[in-house]
This record gives C-alpha cells, sequence and structure tokens, in this order.
C-alpha cells in the first residue's frame, strides 16, 4: 500500500533493532531474516551476511551497525544489527534513534550479561518498544524457563511473554517477524511539513564518494533534489537515493516518512556528512534541526604513528575517512622526540583502540606504531593552575598539589561462587564496593567504582581467566577522584625517552619501572659502549639495567709477555670507550618500539568457546 506521492504508507513500516551481549547470536538471527523474508537467496546467503568487514568475520563480533530493508506480510521493516561489545555501545545508541522497537536478545545458556543490562537501560531511555527474545534454545545447555523468568523480572512482564527462537535452525523467527509487526508502533511524522532527515552513519566509498545513510522524519527527500545539512550550511545534489535491502537499491520515487535509506550526493569532502546532523530541502527548509546525538568522550588515549615518516599525510587523510564511519574516533596531531610525527587518537576502549588500528593498517595499508594505551588525567599545582594530561610527556614539573583520575562505574554480572575472586581482583585494582544484588538463585550483579586507568590494560583477561570466562564486564564514566599519581620516565644514557614514559599509581610505580627496563635490556641491540636503561620518578632512579658493550678482543696479538702490556692495551680500549660513550647516541631499532609498547591482543573481543 502507497500514499498518493508513491511512498510507502508510514503505518506499514517497522523500525526496530537487535540488541544484546556479545556472542548473544545477533548476527545469525538477523541471517535467518534475510533468508526467511527473502531478500537473500540461499545461493547467495553465508554466515554473518551484515558483516561487510575482513576484522568482523575473522574475529567473529558486529563492529559496525548494519540496516537492512525486509518485507513481510505486506509491511516493510527496516531492521538494524547492532554490535555486543561495550566499546561500540556508541553505535548502538545511534540506532536506537532510528528505530521505535528493539529485539533484546539473551542467550538461552548463558542468560541476562552486563552488557545485556547497558543495552536494555539505553532503548529504554529513549522509550523504545522492547521485545525480549531468548535464542539458541537448540542447545543442549540452554535453559530457557530459568532465564525467562529472570528476562521477565527485569522487564516486568510474564514468563511467557518471553519469545523463544534459534537464529541457528529458524524456529521461531517467523513469529517473531509477526509479533514485531503486531507489537512495535509505526513511525509518525507530517508527510507535508518540510524534509527533515538525521544522518545516523555515513561511508566513503572511493568512486562515489561519501555515502549518507538517513532515516526520514518529516516529509520527503528525492532523487535531484537541491538539499542542504544544517550544522554545515552545505548545498548538494541528490544523484541517488534508495534503499537497503541488503544490497542497495535505487529509488525512483525518494524516501518519504519513517523510511530508511541511503543518499548519494558525489561530495569527496569526507567533513560535509556528519553523523546526527539534520538533511532537509533547499527549496522548503526546515526551522529547526533535528536533536543529534551526544558526541562520545573518549575513555582512551594512545598515539599512532607511521612507522615510515613520508606516511604521515596518508595517515591523516585515512583517519579523516575512517572518522566518517566511526564517528567515535577523536584525533589531533601531536610530535613525539623518539617517533616523529603522528597523531593522538581518543578511543572508546582497548577493543576499540585495536580495531581502529587494525582497519587503518587494512584498508589504508599503513604500517603503524602504537604507543601504549592512557587515560585523561587533571593536575592541580600548587599555584592553582590545571593542567589536562592525555599524554605522559605533557606531565608538568614543579609542585603539584593534586592530581585527579577518571572513575568508572563497573557493573560485573557472574555465577555466585565467583564473587570471592571478583572481589579479590577489583580490591587490588583500587575498587571500592557499590552494592551486590541476586538476579537469581546462583547469578549475582556486583557494583565497583573503579579508576579506569586500572581496567584498560589486562582487567577483563584477568576477570575472565579468574571466572573460567563465566563474568561479563560492562563500563560507564563516573566522574573522576583524587589520587597518588606519578610519572615513571624511562632514560637510555641519561635521556628519557618520551614514548616510554607512563603515569602510574605510586604502588606500582616501582613494578612499571623493572618490567620495562627488562623488556628494552632484552630488545635493543648491544651497542661499542656500555648502555643503562634507568626507570625515574622525576630525579630518583627506582630500576636500572646495563645493556654490556660489545668488545673487540684488544689482547688477541699479546702471546705470553708482561702483563703490563696487556694491562695498557685494556686502559687504552677504555679509554675509546669513555670517548665514544660521550659522543655515541643509543639508537632504539623501531621493532623495539613496537614491542615495548604492545599491549598484546585483549581477549575482549575473542567470542567465547
Amino acid at each position: 500500500m502507497r500514499t498518493q506521492t508513491g511512498q510507502t504508507d508510514p503505518t506499514l513500516i517497522r523500525n526496530f533493532c537487535i540488541i544484546a551481549h556479545i556472542d548473544h547470536g545477533k548476527s545469525t538471527l538477523a541471517d535467518r531474516m534475510l533468508q526467511i523474508t527473502g531478500v537473500v537467496d540461499d545461493r547467495s546467503m553465508r554466515a554473518q551476511y551484515l558483516d561487510r568487514m575482513d576484522i568482523e568475520r575473522e574475529r567473529g563480533i558486529t563492529i559496525k551497525s548494519q540496516a537492512v530493508r525486509l518485507p513481510w506480510n505486506g509491511h516493510v521493516l527496516n531492521m538494524i544489527d547492532t554490535p555486543g561489545h561495550v566499546d561500540f555501545s556508541y553505535e548502538v545508541s545511534r540506532s536506537l534513534q532510528a528505530c521505535e522497537g528493539a529485539i533484546l536478545l539473551v542467550d538461552a545458556a548463558q542468560g541476562i550479561e552486563a552488557q545485556t543490562l547497558a543495552n536494555l537501560y539505553m532503548a529504554m531511555n529513549v522509550n523504545l518498544h522492547i521485545i525480549p527474545v531468548l535464542n539458541k534454545i537448540d542447545l543442549p545447555a540452554a535453559q530457557p524457563d530459568k532465564y525467562a523468568e529472570e528476562i521477565a523480572h527485569l522487564i516486568g512482564c510474564e514468563p511467557s511473554d518471553v519469545l523463544r527462537v534459534s537464529g541457528k535452525t529458524g524456529v521461531g523467527v517467523r513469529e517473531l517477524l509477526d509479533h514485531v509487526v503486531d507489537s512495535v508502533p509505526h513511525p509518525v511524522g507530517d508527510a507535508d511539513a518540510p524534509a527533515r532527515a538525521l544522518i545516523f552513519d555515513s561511508v566513503y566509498d572511493t568512486y562515489r564518494g561519501v555515502v549518507t545513510y538517513v532515516r526520514v522524519i518529516d516529509g520527503h527527500l528525492g532523487k535531484r533534489e537541491r538539499i542542504l545539512m544544517m550544522s554545515t550550511q552545505a548545498h548538494h545534489e541528490t544523484l541517488e537515493i534508495g534503499v537497503i535491502s541488503p544490497e542497495p537499491k535505487v529509488s525512483d520515487l525518494g524516501l518519504g516518512v519513517g523510511e530508511v535509506g541511503y543518499l548519494i550526493t558525489g561530495v569527496k569532502d569526507v567533513r560535509q556528512s556528519r553523523v546526527g546532523d539534520t538533511v532537509t530541502s533547499v527549496a522548503k527548509p526546515a526551522d529547526a534541526a533535528l536533536e543529534g546525538y551526544d558526541h562520545p568522550k573518549p575513555m582512551v588515549y594512545s598515539g599512532l604513528y607511521p612507522i615510515d615518516g613520508d606516511d604521515f599525510p596518508e595517515l591523516r587523510e585515512a583517519l579523516d575517512k575512517l572518522r566518517l564511519n566511526d564517528a567515535a574516533l577523536v584525533y589531533e596531531p601531536e610530535s613525539s622526540a623518539a617517533l616523529g610525527f603522528g597523531f593522538r587518537c581518543g578511543f572508546l576502549g582497548l577493543l576499540h583502540m585495536e580495531i581502529v588500528r587494525e582497519r587503518l593498517e587494512r584498508e589504508f595499508n599503513l604500517a603503524l606504531i602504537s604507543t601504549a594505551p592512557n587515560v585523561i588525567y587533571r593536575v592541580v599545582m600548587e599555584d592553582g593552575r590545571e593542567i589536562v594530561v592525555t599524554n605522559p610527556s605533557e606531565f608538568p614539573e614543579g609542585k603539584i598539589a593534586e592530581i585527579h583520575e577518571p572513575v568508572v562505574k563497573a557493573t560485573l554480572l557472574a555465577p555466585s561462587e565467583y564473587i570471592g575472586a571478583i572481589m579479590e581482583l577489583c580490591q587490588g585494582r583500587r575498587g571500592a564496593l557499590q552494592g551486590m544484588d541476586y538476579l537469581s538463585e546462583d547469578r549475582v550483579e556486583i557494583r565497583y567504582t573503579l579508576p579506569l586507568g586500572e581496567i584498560i590494560f589486562d582487567f577483563f583477561d584477568q576477570l575472565k581467566s579468574k571466572t573460567r570466562g563465566y563474568a561479563s564486564l560492562d563500563y560507564e564514566p563516573s566522574g573522576e577522584q583524587d589520587s597518588d599519581l606519578v610519572k615513571v620516565d624511562i632514560l637510555l644514557q641519561g635521556e628519557a625517552v618520551d614514548a616510554f614514559s607512563a603515569i602510574v599509581h605510586r604502588d606500582k610505580a616501582y613494578a612499571y619501572g623493572v618490567e620495562m627496563a627488562k623488556k628494552l635490556k632484552d630488545l635493543i641491540p648491544r651497542q661499542q659502549f656500555e648502555v643503562p636503561i634507568q626507570a625515574a620518578i622525576g630525579a630518583r632512579v627506582i630500576a636500572r639495567e646495563n645493556i654490556r658493550a660489545i668488545r673487540k678482543d684488544v689482547l688477541a696479538k699479546c702471546y705470553g709477555g708482561d702483563i703490563s702490556r696487556k694491562r695498557k692495551l685494556l686502559e687504552k680500549q677504555k679509554e675509546g670507550k669513555k670517548r665514544m660513550k660521550m659522543v655515541g647516541r643509543v639508537e632504539v631499532p623501531q621493532e623495539a618500539f613496537v614491542a615495548a609498547l604492545s599491549t598484546g591482543e585483549s581477549s575482549a573481543d575473542k567470542p567465547k568457546k
């Protein structure tokens, strides 16, 4: 059924997304929906169909939200498959703005996990209709009755209201699609008002320029129409407009109220199409822009430097293009005495950092070094000055009154037998217990306040190993606290190497210094002279290792004879080494930087077995 303009009637449109914890089967359920609605035939079908990137397919996780249009019983369903990892929750929050309903998916063998709760609260905050669904009911370990009660208790519905499906076998998926049509509200908007469409994603295509994904709220957008980006005031012409089903399909009729689709204007400047901006018509512009999205605050900072300094312009261009596709990425140029020119980048977490670096290396063919991640500190000097430190090299000299570090509210869900191990881990990371609730007889939710700097490295790895993989973690920013922090410098032959500096708690400074000195002793090749590696807090050295000099055997030509002859040769060699040490510089090879600064792969992204 279509309206007079030929558009789909808004009462027949249903916009919904799938939200869940990582590895609970969102992409598999989306695969079955694509097959059952017939938009992908069996011959073209492949697992994780909507996961377009190689990294997503290799790691078995969703990184980018993907929108797709599905026909079902005379209705049009616009579905968005969202990521499940905490580092990509910004993708989820943007997807929720384009929908009226959300399928809350829970693994019937694992139950509710931390990210399930976080995504549920996000959906409730924007007043979406929630459809609770238990997935993987075909597994031998599934306990659907038990977890249906947990979900019912959480949402406030009856256990019988929780739908049961299997994304793998397709059981219950048809009933779920019918339920979406019956229960999710249709989009509401004024078809006669000036056009207003919200940009919820963009991507850069080498041949066609910027491809913009929009959700139309009011009015109508057509082909060959002059459009206006309301925040940048840039004018463009729509060369192509259409829907994604699941490959792009051109729509000559354009997009009407409630529809989700894409625009191509041929623009090559990536700054012209910002996520969260409002698109309107030049001929009949809207008075007010739509509410955009809260800009995400970076949680972790790291420096990205090209191994070949000549690649700096390519890195800048690559970051511009990647930011179009990943609005949570923040960056600014910086330089390092050891690494040359690069960018200081802000990320939402360690996995986000790994994925961005990997995408830059693969998609733009760059070789990069990333410095050790750190968080933002606020330093107050005794004279009242405030300094924001995003990089250890910015840490001020002089008398410091107090240092503030960011803290997060962490929610940990685990079987009750692991309470002791989790509390021990959190206390060791300077955590403060905020509360504990039992979701059921054997599952507990523990809430802690933790310094962000303590959890960005290996906290998740430790949590998984101490709980045999059963615990899950979610966290959100929660202000800052005053802490006893110090800057540890690594000195090579008395000169500080800025790339290896770190800001750590005073109690952990010695351990960091010893570990880094040992690591560098193994990584830096021996020189013609002895090289001391020192870790220091200010002027006080807390750890030291020596790289022994390469020595030529000057006594090889002495056969017998007086000992004074040998001594004379050794003294002469010692003098030469001393002179060499005064003029010699320690060359740190790039491999040493890469190895010393590598954080190891975060196990947070690995799918559970």
